[in-house]
């Protein structure tokens, strides 16, 4: 144990890739959040799965998801235990775990609009000893946000500099960047600015059969199309303006295939859909943050070699990841949702209304009281 007090918030993380859980255990009781140590959990292939056909269920089929629920919250357990399996503390040390959740709706732009992430908050209470900090997304929709992306906030508070204009862009599913503008004179602005592995992921998987495109290899292989990347360009998303969030629900296989008009091999489709990712995120960047000194990557999409250069070679801004800020890429988003719990305890808001649209900040999230055992 570390000779000071530590302030000590689990951070569990599953995104619209479904690739994995990442788990981090962060110290807030230094002037910057610590990460003390991470774990990245594999979902059990069953249970993936059924998450994965739990997104096509109709809305007036999810009472069919209480068991998911349910199961979803016992990995997310797993992974807090593997987590503090590397270290010396125990659950009674542990102050809240911040529990993302896995989405299964993100429905921000509708006239009820919610978003709906699962992995019982009281399942996994119970099963840890650990109170837990969930539901994130509900208090920034509640007052007119888009509840995502929630990221930027804890960007702010570990990334910004006093001199030079930075941006974060996390590339998971989906990609978002948030806009850090040197010193704090100028507002924090961010935004999904579209798909970021979740076209790859899905056409190397239908045609290949594997998770990802690892290190870009089926894309180098490819040639670009011209016509398709402008076509897909063209959809109306990319053209909003901010604030705005998407997800799976949008950007999926049935909305490329919409955009195909002829058979092109597999390569091909492969490539273009990562100059898409590419080409959106600096397109995003040089609209909205020209003045930019650096870029930084964070998300699984910094493993994938083939899209890091070829965000590079759109832009002359200096490009590499949160690992040369100290943070490794890999855990960002976990440590988010660690943070957001943290300021949920100390009762201060979680969102950026200059990012999310909200109409005030508001502290995010719903605690769940650890079951003490006997």
């Amino acid at each position: 144990m570390p000779p000071s007090s530590p302030e000590l918030y689990i951070g569990l993380m599953s995104g619209t890739s479904m690739d994995g859980i990442d788990a981090a255990l962060v110290d807030f009781s230094l002037p910057q959040p610590a990460l003390i140590t991470a774990h990245s959990h594999a979902w059990p292939n069953d249970i993936q799965q059924a998450l994965i056909t739990a997104r096509e269920l109709p809305d007036d089929e999810l009472d069919t998801l209480s068991r998911l629920d349910e199961q979803t919250a016992e990995i997310f357990a797993d992974a807090c235990s593997e987590l503090l399996k590397s270290t010396a503390y125990k659950p009674e040390d542990i102050l809240a775990i911040g529990n993302h959740g896995q989405t299964i709706r993100h429905h921000p732009d509708i006239t009820e609009p919610f978003s709906l992430q699962i992995g019982n908050a009281e399942k996994l209470a119970a099963l840890t000893g650990i109170n837990v900090i969930s539901n994130f997304r509900t208090a920034d929709i509640e007052a007119g946000g888009q509840g995502a992306p929630l990221a930027p906030a804890f960007h702010q508070a570990v990334f910004q500099h006093e001199t030079i204009n930075r941006v974060i862009v996390n590339i998971g599913g989906i990609a978002n960047i948030t806009v850090l503008p040197a010193g704090e004179s100028q507002k924090v602005t961010g935004f999904d600015c579209g798909p970021g592995n979740t076209l790859m992921d899905a056409w190397i998987t239908l045609h290949q059969q594997k998770k990802y495109d690892a290190d870009g290899a089926l894309a180098g292989q490819g040639k670009t199309s011209a016509s398709l990347l402008a076509r897909l360009l063209m959809d109306d998303y990319f053209q909003l303006a901010p604030p705005k969030s998407t997800g799976f629900e949008y950007f999926n296989l049935a909305w490329l295939k919409s955009f195909i008009k002829d058979e092109m091999p597999v390569a091909d489709v492969q490539s273009t859909l990562c100059d898409l990712t590419a080409t959106s995120i600096i397109r995003a960047i040089n609209q909205y943050a020209a003045s930019s000194d650096e870029i930084y990557i964070c998300g699984g999409g910094v493993h994938n070699q083939e899209l890091m250069a070829r965000l590079q070679a759109l832009t002359k801004c200096p490009l590499t990841t949160t690992e040369k800020l100290g943070v490794h890429p890999d855990w960002v988003e976990a440590m988010a949702f660690a943070w957001l719990a943290y300021r949920y305890e100390q009762q201060l808001p979680g969102n950026l209304p200059s990012v999310t649209g909200a109409k005030n900040a508001v502290i995010l999230g719903e605690k769940t009281p650890a079951t003490k055992q006997a």
